[in-house]
């Protein structure tokens, strides 16, 4: 086993030993930690990555996104990661903001890693970033995207409509509720408020075209409504699923849905 830099990637390889997953400590624009990992295609070689995008509270290691990762990985390589406040990573959450960093970075590793294609997908916060990314980091930077799919994104900021989303503006805005998102949670959150408010989805999917976007979302969606995704299909050129009895974000997506996305990126 050997540890090695990759620029502003740190990498520990098992490759010499398995085929198994490889795992970095990725460094972001603005200094920040984010730890990553990497399954390799478990079918043939492919040339595509997808980068998965957690929720809020989320991180690499969670059941459900491992589980995402391992549908994907019988098709193509896969990069997870921890947003930044989550996980291993570190920094503080700043709930989607500054997060388009931390994909950016993870985008950039899966190309350094050798992958032509390059796609992202998104569940919840983790849909707002991909839709974010792919409006900001446009051409061939290195850290585009390819193809976009957001899963249970929100629209708009500060919604409060239903109970979840009214406590989850408790657990952001509040000193008790961030004690709770660290201690409970395991996610560091960020106290300031947004200064500059960032670009809104509905904002950015005008942005992203002609990069194919799919946005995905569950009738029985206990956050969002689906006004909010059929608001961000109407803002520009996207493809819109909405899944019968599905709720919300990576613990309600299940295989079937997970394998419908990696046939979707496949033509995409």
């Amino acid at each position: 086993m050997s540890c090695e830099p990759e620029g502003r990637f740190h990498t520990v390889d098992v490759s010499s030993i398995t085929r198994g997953p490889r795992r970095a400590t990725l460094r972001t624009s603005d200094g920040v930690s984010v730890e990553a990992r990497h399954d390799p295609c478990t079918g043939a070689a492919a040339d595509t990555a997808i980068v998965l995008a957690h929720g809020f509270t989320g991180s690499l290691d969670r059941p459900a996104l491992r589980r995402a990762a391992g549908v994907f990985a019988q098709s193509t390589g896969v990069i997870t990661f921890s947003f930044r406040g989550h996980g291993n990573s570190g920094g503080r959450s700043t709930v989607g903001d500054r997060e388009v960093l931390d994909l950016a970075a993870a985008v950039e590793w899966a190309r350094s890693l050798g992958y032509a294609r390059v796609a992202t997908v998104g569940f919840s916060m983790g849909g707002s970033v991909v839709l974010r990314h792919a409006a900001t980091h446009t051409g061939s930077t290195g850290a585009h995207t390819d193809a976009v799919v957001s899963v249970s994104a929100p629209a708009r900021w500060y919604y409060r409509g239903t109970a979840p989303m009214r406590r989850l503006h408790w657990l952001v805005t509040r000193p008790a509720g961030r004690l709770v998102g660290r201690l409970g949670f395991a996610t560091r959150i960020d106290s300031r408020e947004w200064d500059p408010v960032p670009l809104s989805p509905v904002e950015a999917v005008p942005l992203i075209a002609p990069t194919p976007l799919l946005i995905i979302h569950g009738d029985s969606d206990p956050y969002f409504p689906l006004d909010h995704p059929r608001m961000l299909a109407a803002a520009g050129p996207a493809q819109l699923w909405l899944e019968k009895g599905m709720g919300h974000a990576e613990n309600a997506a299940g295989e079937e849905l997970l394998r419908r996305i990696a046939q979707w990126l496949s033509v995409a």
